[in-house]
């Protein structure tokens, strides 16, 4: 599942969610299976949010295929389970949008990351020079 947006200027989920997706999926993330009115509980809790607005953005997160819906009896009686982990999520993502810019800029964005290296933790660069060792010692296909 791939996030049409990469929010630059913000942080965190808010990266690539809207604020209240990015703050239901985490409620999500940490209960691993929950109903909206428990989402809306939590969330209400921190600020006075309607449950019409919780409901509606749980159910656009299933749409585009980040939560499951799981009937638990009752005709319309749902528990919402995410689709893959926050874990897994985060690493797809920053995945995705690091082949996106390497595509579309190229040396550019590597010689960017390079820089930035530098400027940081030292054990950085030396996990990119293990990294570029083993890709040069690698067979060829």
């Amino acid at each position: 599942m791939k996030i049409k947006t990469f929010h630059v200027s913000h942080e965190g989920l808010n990266r690539f969610f809207g604020p209240l997706e990015a703050k239901i999926m985490n409620v999500i993330w940490l209960s691993e299976e929950i109903s909206i009115t428990d989402v809306h509980t939590i969330l209400n809790q921190e600020t006075p949010i309607s449950f019409n607005a919780v409901n509606t953005v749980m159910n656009r997160l299933q749409k585009k295929g980040h939560l499951k819906k799981i009937a638990i009896g009752g005709e319309r009686l749902y528990r919402f389970a995410p689709v893959i982990s926050k874990e897994q999520f985060v690493l797809e993502q920053t995945k995705a949008v690091t082949e996106a810019l390497i595509q579309e800029l190229g040396g550019l964005f590597v010689n960017h990351i390079i820089e930035t290296l530098v400027d940081t933790d030292p054990v950085w660069i030396e996990r990119l020079e293990q990294k570029l060792s083993q890709l040069k010692n690698r067979e060829p296909s």
